[in-house]
């Protein structure tokens, strides 16, 4: 990719109507970044590391790859890394208006085998959790292992985040409502993400910084940029029956982690429900919804101890 930009600051986040977003890629060093043809769509991937099993980053929202930039380089000390911009997001086209967890679940499949590199440890972020779950489910070839962090599946109370009466969000609807996303968010979306979204779920103090959101802002801001997200909350709202008959006929039978932030237990009870095999919990203590940008270290220390683990049996 040409020109990029490497942020290494660690200032709070704080930014103003004034600040100027950047339009320009951002990369660390240790990455290097790749764009395959799959499935009809350009989908955008950074690798790191030469040697070790893979791992596969999956960002949630409102994220892209750089979700796990801190988290990169940890892991990539023992093993070959890819963190991946689903389509619709990030610098991979962007999603149809039909998009859906259906389809963003070919498309890692189609990645996996574009590498080569054989099954891979899969890790899903948040809502991409329907996504990747499709993925190990139907797919259980292209996986070692899997980690779940701060996610969840439709059919098994993921939904109830929708329910602003009892504490949801009200950006789940606004997302799936056919032209409100274009309406609320085109043009707003640094203030959306630097004012509210993660100011609303960060407990870690300077975590998230101007660079990070100028950097998640950046692509979002593309003609088209909501859509990825889109389809993948429309897919939350309409998926649940047929989540509840994949988990029935397929359960998970891979390794699971499940790694819990803000959520709690959330994701290791969801996970629980869908694995035929006991599920790996840990809780990172202090930290908020974000966890690959809040607590870097913790979570790959995680991985990594769970990853050896499943290598070594």
């Amino acid at each position: 990719m040409d020109n990029p930009v490497v942020y290494s600051s660690r200032q709070p986040s704080c930014p103003s109507e004034e600040s100027t977003m950047s339009t320009t890629q951002a990369t660390i060093p240790a990455a290097t970044h790749h764009t395959a043809r799959i499935n009809g769509a350009r989908i955008h991937y950074v690798t790191a590391g030469s040697t070790g099993t893979p791992v596969l980053l999956v960002h949630g929202f409102p994220e892209t790859w750089w979700a796990f930039h801190n988290v990169i380089p940890l892991l990539a000390e023992a093993h070959r890394v890819v963190a991946v911009d689903l389509r619709g997001f990030g610098d991979s086209s962007t999603a149809d208006d039909d998009h859906d967890s259906t389809t963003a679940a070919r498309d890692l499949h189609g990645l996996i085998e574009h590498l080569g590199w054989g099954p891979v440890h899969v890790t899903t972020q948040d809502i991409s959790g329907g996504t990747v779950f499709r993925l190990v489910a139907t797919h259980p070839q292209d996986v070692l292992s899997l980690t779940a962090i701060e996610a969840g599946l439709a059919g098994f109370g993921l939904e109830g985040l929708a329910d602003v009466t009892h504490g949801g969000s009200w950006h789940i609807g606004a997302l799936a409502a056919a032209g409100i996303p274009e309406l609320l968010f085109t043009g707003r979306e640094r203030e959306l993400l630097g004012r509210w979204a993660f100011p609303s779920m960060t407990a870690v103090a300077g975590s998230v910084t101007d660079a990070d959101v100028d950097e998640l802002a950046r692509t979002y801001a593309r003609p088209g940029g909501w859509r990825g997200a889109v389809g993948l909350y429309r897919s939350m709202l309409t998926e649940g029956e047929d989540l509840r008959a994949l988990a029935k006929s397929r359960p998970l039978t891979v390794p699971v982690l499940a790694v819990g932030a803000g959520g709690g237990p959330f994701t290791s009870a969801t996970l629980d429900q869908v694995t035929a095999g006991e599920v790996t919990a840990v809780q990172l203590e202090g930290v908020g919804h974000y966890a690959a940008l809040e607590a870097p270290d913790a979570l790959a220390a995680a991985i990594l101890d769970f990853t050896a683990a499943v290598d070594a049996a």
